[in-house]
Order: structure tokens, then sequence, then C-alpha cells
């Protein structure tokens, strides 16, 4: 550690915050890879909504700018572009 106070989002793992964006960076984009990863949110789950308000601010996921990508472009579409069939 760098020294500093270590604040933990799951006390029944001892996950910190900073371990938390460390897996974020490595690629876990979502509370159930975090929770693969380092068990965080699998005992009392009250860390949950920590983790994906952690999750939430950190840029660059890799999934979860596809996913922006793509639902930019569904909305991009026009409606005269969709066949009827498919809204059946």
């Amino acid at each position: 550690m760098d020294g500093g106070c270590a604040v933990f989002v799951c006390s029944c793992f001892s996950v910190t915050e900073q371990e938390v964006r460390e897996h974020a960076n490595a690629g876990a984009c979502t509370p159930r890879q975090i929770a693969a990863a380092s068990g965080a949110g699998t005992d009392c789950g009250s860390c949950v909504r920590t983790i994906q308000g952690l999750l939430g601010r950190a840029a660059g996921c890799p999934r979860r700018e596809a996913a922006r990508a793509g639902a930019a472009a569904v909305a991009t579409v026009p409606a005269a572009a969709v066949p009827v069939a498919a809204l059946r």
C-alpha cells in the first residue's frame, strides 16, 4: 500500500476500494466479475451497491464502452430501416 488508510468495500472478504479499482482496470466491469475475482459481494451482499458505484465511475471499461456504442448505433437507425416482421 501507499501508506494511506485502506477503505474496505467488502468487510466479509476484506476487499478494499483500491482492489476493486485494480480488478476493474484489469477488465472486471460488473459486480459479478468483481465477485469472481475477489469474492466481494458474495456473502452478505451489503457491498454490491458500493461496487456498482465504483464501477459506474470507472472510465474505459471495454464492455461498457461497447454497450454504449451499440446503444448509440441502435438509437440512430431510422424506424423505416427496421423490417415490420422484426417488430412482431
